[in-house]
């Protein structure tokens, strides 16, 4: 059988070496010059840092799926970050989160002998629930929407308290705020927000703790070039810039029939994989007798990113980590505030919050001897394009300095006059870059945007129609992505036997 995918990025490229292995005969169709979407480096002078994606999670989940699709556990290496990260407050305070439980307690232990005991109780309540969500909602997927409603997925999620959002779910365990911020944080990750992002992704924070954060040696985006080397031995083609820019995906009677690209070249196939921002999908489809129902979707977080090359390094250790959170006075408040008012904090008012990722402290390599690379994460209103009136080059540029400074004058002494290169990026490049409404991690994992109610791998009634992503079922995150792939994959291939018996 043949399949097209439009758009090489990881849920592409994952889904064509499945399907390739399977004996398919695969033909991959990237606009860019390069594949990998949001897995990318920045790159500038003799510097270059991950673009986006930074910390892997559920790593046995990464490495079972990149197996199956070829890729050896030796063709990369994972480096474990322990402590996994730092939060860093106004006052000076700072809570590290590690990856053993008695550590973690005994840092929880320097708050309140509360925290520590209500942090054993969460991940004992939490490893269960895990399992068992993970089964139900992160490996199979819900094409019926009545599948979601089975008796045992009704318990599950009640077990999850499905009717509070993280923010609740961790102030259900504990009382600091500081601590509430460690537990419930990890929205950003996928581009929610705490208060809007339902107790479904509390798995986040636990899988943290039960299976440590970890770091691609040589970035994240040097696992583009793996994924690459292993296409050419599965003999994908891959057709990029101007050869791989598709304008429509035509049908007929109610069944894929092939692509017309944008230099007016027709490719007939019967089964064609989408890996876009899925918003987009139905705009690219031509022919179709029956009417694609139009529906709203709210993007997720936007962000402004500051990568700098340093001409200097720092000592390991001391409060510098690979990872490190840098919070205001209220975290909540700060995030709330950005988004009720679509607009930044000015220069009178506290900074909001900022990540960033300092690969050095971990790999020797990331940037020339005696130098450093870094990046800095500051999240953005949404939605933020089109409907933002922002200059968003001078709002980027009164960002990063603020942030450069206060980085300095916290962690990175002498930072600010040793940069070499920095470069920014806004929600504004993600738009022109095909991003959802600017939008950094697709469409956002709010309530009705998650489960059965996200967009699923086979989201229309058109024959040999499917898409793969994060914006699809289950959702975002390098190994999530790669599960939604693997479930595509499997799909597709049970769906080709069917139509051979035919």
């Amino acid at each position: 059988m043949k399949a097209a995918i439009i758009g090489g990025g990881l849920g592409g490229m994952v889904s064509a070496l499945l399907l390739a292995r399977a004996g398919a005969e695969v033909t991959i169709y990237e606009r860019k010059e390069q594949l990998g979407g949001r897995l990318a480096f920045e790159k500038g002078d003799r510097y270059r840092i991950d673009r986006g994606p930074t910390i892997v999670l559920l790593p046995e989940m990464l490495r079972s799926i990149a197996r199956e699709a070829g890729i050896p556990d030796d063709e990369y290496e994972l480096l474990r970050c322990d402590p996994m990260y730092r939060f860093h407050y106004p006052d000076g305070r700072v809570l590290t989160k590690w990856t053993d439980t008695d550590r973690m307690a005994e840092e929880l232990d320097t708050i309140s002998a509360s925290e520590s005991r209500a942090f054993r109780r969460y991940m004992r309540d939490m490893e269960p629930v895990f399992q068992q969500g993970k089964a139900a909602f992160l490996e199979r997927p819900f094409l019926q929407l009545r599948s979601f409603f089975s008796w045992h997925n009704m318990k599950l999620l009640a077990k999850l308290r499905v009717y509070m959002n993280m923010r609740q779910m961790a102030e259900s365990y504990f009382g600091d705020k500081r601590v509430i911020d460690a537990f419930s944080l990890q929205s950003l990750y996928i581009g929610g927000l705490p208060l809007g992002s339902p107790s479904l992704y509390t798995f986040i924070p636990y899988a943290e703790h039960a299976f440590g954060i970890w770091y691609l040696k040589g970035g994240y985006a040097s696992f583009v070039n793996i994924l690459e080397r292993a296409l050419v031995r599965e003999n994908v083609t891959v057709c990029k810039g101007e050869h791989g820019a598709v304008r429509q995906i035509t049908t007929e009677n109610g069944a894929v029939t092939g692509l017309l690209l944008e230099d007016g070249t027709r490719h007939n196939c019967e089964t064609v994989i989408y890996n876009g921002d899925f918003p987009f999908l139905s705009s690219m489809l031509h022919g179709i007798t029956e009417p694609v129902k139009k529906r709203q979707f709210k993007p997720s977080s936007g962000c402004i990113l500051v990568y700098v090359g340093v001409n200097k390094r720092w000592e390991a250790g001391a409060e510098r980590t690979t990872h490190q959170f840098m919070l205001p006075d209220s975290f909540t408040d700060s995030l709330r505030t950005i988004a009720a008012s679509g607009n930044f904090p000015n220069k009178e008012e506290p900074l909001p919050a900022y990540y960033i990722f300092n690969p050095c402290e971990m790999d020797e390599a990331a940037a020339p001897p005696g130098e450093t690379v870094l990046y800095f994460l500051i999240p953005a209103p949404i939605p933020v394009v089109p409907y933002s009136t922002f200059d968003w080059s001078k709002v980027g540029n009164e960002l990063a300095e603020r942030v450069l400074a206060d980085a300095e004058a916290r962690l990175f002494p002498g930072l600010t006059e040793s940069i070499e290169w920095k470069k920014i990026r806004t929600p504004q490049d993600g738009a022109n870059e095909g991003w959802f409404m600017g939008g950094s991690f697709g469409i956002a994992p709010t309530w009705s945007q998650s489960g059965a109610f996200r967009p699923q791998f086979a989201p229309y009634k058109v024959k040999g129609l499917y898409s793969v992503g994060a914006s699809i079922h289950p959702g975002g995150g390098v190994p999530i992505v790669m599960q939604g792939a693997k479930m595509l994959a499997n799909h597709v291939i049970e769906e080709w036997a069917t139509w051979k018996a035919i």
